[in-house]
């Protein structure tokens, strides 16, 4: 699959060599100083390093300032960097939410003053003007098809995932089980969701089996514990699908110390190294991609023309998603890299 966005062409054109070869920040030569976005973060993950580097596309391009920040510690920290960012005027903020439904009351404050757009992970309740990001939900049902072209005879299935309170979560699992299970597709904006502690989920007219879904709260060290407990457990696992991006590599780690390569098929969300590595290697089938540094660009193209007056046609923009196996790695590989020394930038 070769369906690359706009902005990866934008690699191509001449504005880029000045990223590399200027030692400011970019953004500074030409731009209106009294223009300043922020682009927040849920966390702190190469992930938004890609996002970062559509930032600095955009930053350039657009002609503002951009500030992109990263929470170290959820909820607390985010919630800290958005009202420094009120107090010092900021113009608007694009914001990634750690917990939309408990975080609503506060991004309400924040929207009554300044631009507020999320990204990534969407706050419906709240009074964000749009979302851009990708349908998680179709996302999920494109990795459910990676994992039934990887298993194609069927099998058990287990889903690891960092935290369900983020609706991005919620909607990528719905998705993978859904698809799994036969079942018909559902509207994004009304999925019904299977319990968070529903286990051995299958009907009579598929193949597969969604054992249980594992959480780690973003706790590197209990991903890999809950990929090691899972082939312990679980003698017939076929399958370990990771939802967020460190999901995957901390499976093929366990699965690897396990002896089990080939055994234990792994498909995954995002473009971590490791990951598009056992890729490459034919160790994990696929991956799906969300393309991230599309959210950054998307993000400040879209503050810069609510600022000038322009509002969004509708509260949802969609990001498009690529999936990514041994037809495509390499391709991908050599964008991912480029936009990863971008986003680190400064």
């Amino acid at each position: 699959m070769k369906t690359y966005s706009k902005i990866l062409s934008l690699l191509c054109v001449p504005i880029l060599g000045s990223f590399f070869g200027c030692g400011e920040k970019p953004g500074a030569e030409g731009s209106d100083s009294q223009v300043s976005f922020a682009y927040v973060t849920n966390g702190v993950d190469p992930f938004w390093d890609l996002c970062a580097a559509g930032v600095r596309i955009a930053e350039k391009e657009f002609g503002v300032n951009c500030e992109v920040l990263m929470p170290p510690k959820g909820v607390v920290d985010q919630k800290r960097m958005m009202e420094t960012l009120l107090a010092k005027g900021i113009d608007g903020i694009a914001v990634s939410p750690v917990d939309a439904e408990n975080q609503t009351p506060f991004l309400n404050e924040v929207a009554e003053n300044t631009i507020l757009i999320t990204n990534d992970s969407d706050a419906p309740k709240s009074k964000r003007l749009v979302f851009i990001g990708t349908n998680n939900y179709k996302a999920g049902r494109a990795l459910g098809g990676l994992v039934k072209k990887a298993l194609p005879e069927g099998g058990e299935v287990m889903l690891f995932v960092g935290r369900l309170e983020q609706l991005n979560a919620r909607q990528r699992r719905q998705g993978v089980i859904d698809e799994l299970l036969g079942r018909p597709v559902q509207s994004m904006e009304q999925v019904k969701y299977d319990p968070v502690d529903a286990t051995n989920l299958t009907t009579g007219g598929s193949k597969y089996t969604v054992l249980d879904t594992r959480t780690d709260n973003f706790d590197k060290a209990r991903a890999k514990s809950n990929a090691e407990d899972a082939i312990a457990k679980y003698k017939d696992l076929k399958c370990m699908v990771g939802l967020f991006a460190y999901n995957s590599p901390s499976c093929i780690d366990a699965i690897k110390e396990a002896g089990k390569l080939g055994a234990i098929k792994i498909c995954g969300f995002d473009e971590q190294d490791a990951l598009l590595q056992a890729i490459t290697d034919g160790h994990a089938y696929g991956t799906i991609s969300q393309q991230p540094w599309e959210y950054g660009y998307e993000s400040i193209k879209m503050l810069k023309k609510i600022l000038e007056g322009t509002q969004p046609e509708n509260t949802y923009q969609e990001v498009s998603f690529l999936e990514v196996t041994q037809d495509n790695i390499g391709e991908f590989w050599a964008k991912k890299k480029e936009m990863a020394e971008l986003g680190k930038s400064e």
